[in-house]
């Protein structure tokens, strides 16, 4: 995940990503995917499902950018989040047609395709990384079985540039990036590699894969998300890599000032998948 790890269900570190998020994703994808939607004018509402869908940031992004009436239905474990998705709901969509938004909580590790059978389009965004392999082709299973189309946002590369830079630089980003590759209660965590299981698994399954970086930049103007991130990444390397904690505090202070001043510039590498179902557009 492109969150530090303690606040990265928060609704605070949501809230403060969400423009960030917002900017960062392709929005090229989001034309090739509505190439494969039904008509605005074809009656009933588009469904689309969103998983691990939070506070609701991904409807309230993507649904004005696609046109005709639309029913959203996110799926999250927190309930506390999902009340927030209730709470600001997208305005209206593309041709200011209504949104209307339902929330459901749920476990995605077990998804099948049966839920989301009727689906029109399934979203998630900074969610792939936080799967296992195994995982990763259920979802991918369940996608690829409903026929629909499905926009994958936001998941981590394990690439990070920070400028200027800084001789602790690498070893932060491979001890994070191992964090993110982590067992977690007997679950290998695929982290960074998790794009690429993601489209490896959705080819050999028939599907058309079309992918697209989608970077956080983060300068002075965004410099009070850029000082928690960084918090974030390298209290988990250090976690993972305890013998680096006196170096990274000095490395820390450093940032920190950099950051405060607005002399800091990181880029935090994420990627966009977009899965098409075999036949074409609707």
């Amino acid at each position: 995940m492109s969150a530090p790890e303690r606040s990265g269900f928060a609704p605070d570190w949501l809230a403060l990503r969400e423009p960030a998020d917002a900017a960062a994703r392709d929005r090229g994808l989001v034309v090739e995917a509505a190439r494969h939607l039904r008509r605005p004018d074809a009656g009933a509402p588009l469904v689309i499902r969103d998983l691990g869908g939070g506070t609701g940031s991904m409807a309230r992004w993507l649904a004005p950018l696609l046109p005709g009436p639309q029913h959203w239905v996110v799926y999250d474990h927190d309930p506390g989040l999902l009340e927030r998705a209730r709470e600001h709901p997208p305005n209206t969509s593309a041709d200011g047609r209504p949104v209307t938004v339902e929330t459901r909580t749920a476990d995605l590790a077990g998804l099948r395709e049966d839920d989301l059978r009727g689906a029109d389009l399934v979203t998630a965004s900074a969610l792939l990384d936080l799967f296992t392999r195994e995982e990763v082709e259920g979802v991918v299973a369940a996608c690829v079985g409903a026929r629909c189309p499905a926009l994958f946002t936001l998941s981590v590369k394990g690439r990070v540039t920070v400028t200027p830079e800084d001789p602790l630089d690498r070893e932060i980003q491979e001890a994070f990036n191992a964090h993110q590759r982590r067992m977690v209660g007997g679950r290998a965590l695929l982290g960074p590699d998790a794009v690429e299981a993601a489209a490896e698994a959705l080819s050999r399954a028939g599907a058309r894969v079309v992918t697209r970086s989608s970077p956080w930049r983060l300068g002075a103007d965004r410099r009070a998300l850029a000082a928690e991130w960084l918090e974030g990444w390298v209290r988990a390397a250090v976690e993972q890599r305890p013998d680096l904690a006196a170096r990274a505090e000095a490395y820390l202070s450093r940032r920190r000032a950099q950051c405060a001043d607005g002399g800091l510039y990181v880029e935090v590498g994420h990627e966009d998948v977009l899965s098409l179902p075999p036949g074409g557009a609707r």
